[in-house]
């Protein structure tokens, strides 16, 4: 079992008088951490992927709550998503029930997002969990041990379910894309065109560490730009992608609209393109390393609450910043090579206009970027 880093400040937060929910993607762990954080303790787990506990759980009013809460002090309600209304159900329990601590779980921030942030104004605790990251494994693995693997981590990525079954990684990861990827989203994002996911995926997956362009998408796919937006929205709210814009402050030839995508997981994004070629063979080893080490600088700008703000940055004459942060009014540039060469420089005209601190990190030097 891995050591999460949000543990320490979800216990710390036990006992406020407000709800714990634990939100992202299935299989990252978020019943396994909550199950682990309450063992010992007597609690009320309610699973509502049973069809008679959402039932239960359907609009209920104060008193049919108290009947199913008993005696309990603690009360655990798994994939809540799927429960109809459950924002004002959790909304009465946290009210009414003043003396019971609540944790919900739930695995399409699409979804559980719309239902429970107006009901749960002011009255919850809301964690994002992903995919382990490499600080959480490597403490587990220890440092030797952990270095050994990376090139595997790169292709395999980081679900638990795939770390807990080495040799078996594509057929893990080929059941969690069918299952998590089409099951979930098709089925809380009313998506009508499956095909048409399947093929903007597979686009993403195929473009990144390249700019996007919505309008070059749509006609590739054969779907309008509005359509692209839109499932591109539902697969970064599904924890799948997200976004990085183009940072523009002061020059008049940067670009400033553009933006690129990665995965929250290269054995995802992997699995998408079908291939787990070793990287001797790959001719993508470039953007599989600038996904892995954006996503991890993701997770942990959120686990560590920096409140860092992520961009790459791109002139109209091609000069170019792989990945950009602005942080506490400093503005900090890195350039992402695998096997870094001597002599790399970032660019003058993005160091001197934004006093810009600048590191190359390769893969002798990224410990230090992906454990803040």
């Amino acid at each position: 079992m891995y050591q999460r880093t949000v543990e320490n400040s979800i216990k710390d937060n036990i006992g406020s008088g407000k709800a714990i929910v634990v939100v992202g993607a299935r299989q990252v762990g978020k019943t396994t951490l909550i199950k682990k954080i309450l063992k010992g303790q007597e609690y009320l787990f309610l699973d509502a992927d049973d069809p008679s506990i959402r039932q239960s759980l359907l609009s209920p009013n104060t008193e049919e709550i108290r009947t199913i809460l008993g005696e309990h002090k603690i009360v655990f309600i798994d994939e809540a998503q799927r429960i109809d209304g459950v924002g004002l159900t959790l909304k009465i329990i946290t009210d009414q029930f003043k003396e019971v601590q609540l944790f919900v779980s739930g695995s399409s921030a699409f979804d559980l997002g719309n239902k429970i942030n107006e009901p749960l104004t002011g009255r919850k605790w809301e964690y994002e969990l992903f995919p382990i990251s490499w600080e959480e494994f490597e403490k587990k693995e220890g440092f030797v041990k952990s270095e050994q693997q990376i090139e595997n981590r790169l292709l395999f990525g980081f679900y638990p379910e795939v770390l807990n079954n080495k040799g078996k990684e594509r057929t893990t990861l080929k059941n969690l894309v069918s299952s998590y990827l089409y099951r979930d989203i098709l089925a809380f994002s009313e998506i009508r065109k499956p095909e048409v996911l399947d093929n903007l995926l597979l686009a993403l997956a195929l473009q990144v560490g390249s700019e996007v362009n919505y309008n070059e998408l749509a006609g590739t796919i054969g779907v309008n730009k509005i359509t692209i937006q839109k499932y591109i929205n539902i697969l970064e709210k599904g924890y799948i992608i997200f976004k990085l814009n183009s940072f523009s402050r002061n020059l008049r030839n940067e670009i400033k609209r553009n933006r690129k995508i990665y995965f929250y997981d290269n054995g995802i994004r992997n699995m998408i393109i079908g291939n787990f070629s070793p990287f001797n063979l790959r001719n993508d080893v470039g953007a599989l390393w600038e996904n892995f080490l954006i996503s991890e600088r993701k997770k942990q700008n959120i686990y560590k609450e920096t409140f860092a703000r992520m961009y790459f940055w791109r002139t109209k004459q091609q000069q170019e910043i792989d990945f950009v942060e602005e942080k506490d009014g400093k503005i900090y540039g890195y350039e992402f090579k695998w096997q870094s060469k001597t002599g790399i420089k970032l660019p003058k005209t993005f160091t001197e206009t934004y006093n810009a601190e600048t590191k190359v990190i390769d893969r002798n030097n990224f410990r230090s970027f992906v454990t803040i």
